[in-house]
């Protein structure tokens, strides 16, 4: 057997000499993680600095402020000093900090596999990641002493999983969006996630009309993608992220209106909370950070199930419960609209609004070109129907997890849950979009596909109707480029393009004759056919024009043109008949000159 054990010489030269690229990926990830976390301790510094009245010194701004960037990370939080002396868990994400970390590990992943980097895919996603959760995991050490301490539980869980992706999008975005078949652990995980016949069925309505299998199921019971399967996976997610942005901005739009409804008790709630204008700005900055929370509960509120208030007060359009007593003033809450009413009622048109959004990006797809036979052939009905349910299906899941995301608890007994149930807003998502967007896609669908073979028919017919009387009146004049109205009179006169028979024979007669003796080239070139358009030779011909040749090639190509072909006889000796034969001697009388 052969030993395969390594050295110690080799062991040592390949710790002496790492991948290459990983101290710069390392490095890379670690920065992107202190950016982070500097922005939030500048941040709760100026406020510390601003507070006339603050709790603890500089030490416990800094813990607060790698609380709240773990927060910003999913982290739940759980606060120590509370009046009543029990641990109050802090579990809401404000959606608007979220954004910070996600923009830089996707920076940090896509500039440690950039051109100047000579580090493999594997390796620069794998060292940022490790790089910024070291750093990570460095801040929970210290936040863990804090007033606002990291559940541990969490921590494990959402650091890593949002340092991997947005740092796995990061490389992806460095090599060009690359596309191929999924791993072998995704697909493994897709299996076990998604039930066998759903994807059955997924794949057969997929892989019909030319389609060979879906992008994000490449590998999974076979088809290998194509064109086909990119169109149909873009349409899908293009139209599940134009839902999604539907939802959001509706319901950004309902808090818009719901602040200006109840602008009263907002502006009441600032003189509740704080009386110091530092303390006003620090609510003020709380409320914008919370926009993006308030923009998914909104869009809770409009789908149907609204939003939990605390233990046994939901509001929502069908609900007629407000915020319960033990509610904190805050400006948000202030504004949050009860049962009835025109707001309440109006509410239901952003699912309908995001509903008709899916449905139109899947009609671009399934119908390019407004059905005129553009770039791809329209879908079927079927097809189309199937799109707008996996697009619903992609933009329930995506809302359900920013629900989740937006919500969370704000203490214990009242406040154990704060916000939209992220399965209900989900299954209310998928719902909507379904109920909403399949027979708008349909119909669509069926108008554009119409409309488009419509215009094609009245096209052609237009065209055949002015272009064709022009070549029909062409062609009897024996030219296509001839000027239907006829020449202008005091013009002057052109001579008419022949048919190609007479002018190959006009042409040999004038050859035989000796008229055109420049040699065999001069002679191919003339009796070559030009088209429909005569070009005059650039070099003088000897050619006596317009009188006395010209008439002589035309009396020799009619006099050939109606000589009787003889099978026997006398021809060569009877040579041709002179012009003023007759009949009785062998000749053909000749046309009367009509010149």
């Amino acid at each position: 057997m052969t030993d395969r054990r390594l050295s110690l010489s080799s062991l040592l030269t390949r710790m002496r000499a790492p991948s290459p690229g990983l101290a710069a990926s390392l490095l890379s990830g670690a920065l992107a993680a202190g950016l982070g976390l500097g922005s939030f301790a500048v941040l709760v510094m100026v406020l510390w600095i601003s507070s006339p009245y603050p709790d603890s010194g500089p030490g416990g701004a800094l813990h607060v402020a790698a609380a709240l960037w773990l927060l910003a990370h999913g982290v739940e939080l759980i606060r120590t000093d509370t009046l009543s002396g029990l641990p109050m868990p802090v579990g809401v994400t404000p959606l608007l900090l979220l954004m910070l970390p996600v923009w830089l590990l996707h920076r940090a992943g896509r500039d440690a596999a950039d051109a100047d980097s000579e580090a493999a895919p594997r390796t620069a996603w794998a060292g940022a990641v490790a790089g910024y959760l070291t750093v990570g995991m460095a801040a929970a050490l210290y936040a863990s002493g804090g007033a606002l301490r990291p559940s541990w539980v969490w921590t494990v869980v959402c650091l890593p999983l949002l340092a991997t992706v947005a740092t796995g999008v990061g490389v992806w975005t460095a090599y060009g969006h690359p596309q191929g078949p999924m791993p072998a652990w995704g697909r493994r995980v897709v299996a076990a996630a998604v039930p066998p016949r759903l994807t059955s069925a997924v794949r057969r309505l997929a892989t019909r009309d030319g389609i060979d299998g879906i992008g994000g199921m490449r590998g999974i019971g076979g088809g290998d993608g194509g064109r086909g399967d990119e169109r149909f996976v873009g349409a899908v997610v293009r139209a599940a992220g134009a839902g999604v942005a539907a939802l959001v901005g509706g319901g950004a739009l309902l808090v818009a209106a719901s602040l200006v409804w109840h602008g009263g008790t907002a502006r009441d709630s600032f003189s509740q909370l704080t009386e110091g204008w530092s303390g006003r700005f620090a609510v003020l900055l709380l409320c914008l950070v919370l926009v993006p929370n308030a923009a998914v509960w909104g869009a809770a509120y409009g789908l149907g199930p609204g939003i939990v208030l605390g233990a046994g007060h939901v509001a929502g359009p069908l609900s007629g419960a407000v915020a319960g007593p033990m509610l904190p003033a805050f400006p948000l809450l202030a504004a949050v609209p009860g049962g009835g009413g025109p707001l309440s009622w109006s509410s239901g048109v952003v699912p309908v609004v995001a509903g008709v959004t899916v449905a139109w990006f899947v009609v671009r797809a399934a119908v390019p070109g407004g059905g005129d036979g553009g770039p791809g052939e329209a879908w079927s009905g079927r097809r189309t129907v199937a799109a707008v349910g996996l697009a619903a299906g992609v933009c329930g899941a995506v809302f359900a997890l920013l629900a989740a995301l937006a919500g969370g608890p704000l203490g214990v007994a009242a406040l154990a849950h704060f916000g939209p149930v992220w399965w209900q807003v989900g299954a209310a998502v998928v719902a909507w979009t379904w109920v909403v967007g399949v027979p708008v896609a349909v119909g669509v669908r069926g108008w554009r596909v119409r409309e488009g073979r419509g215009a094609s028919v009245g096209v052609g017919v237009a065209l055949r109707g002015a272009v064709g009387p022009w070549l029909s009146r062409s062609r009897s004049r024996g030219g296509v480029g001839e000027d239907p109205a006829g020449p202008v009179e005091g013009a002057p006169r052109e001579p008419a393009v022949r048919e190609p028979a007479v002018r190959e024979a006009a042409v040999r007669g004038s050859l035989e004759r000796g008229a055109l003796g420049r040699g065999s080239l001069e002679r191919e070139s003339l009796l070559e056919d030009p088209g429909p358009y005569d070009f005059l030779p650039t070099d003088p011909v000897d050619v006596p024009w317009p009188e006395d040749a010209s008439r002589e090639i035309r009396w020799a190509a009619l006099r050939e043109a109606s000589a009787p072909s003889e099978s026997s006889g006398p021809s060569e000796s009877s040579g041709s008949p002179e012009p003023g034969g007759s009949p009785e001697r062998g000749g053909s009388p000749e046309p009367t000159d009509p010149t």
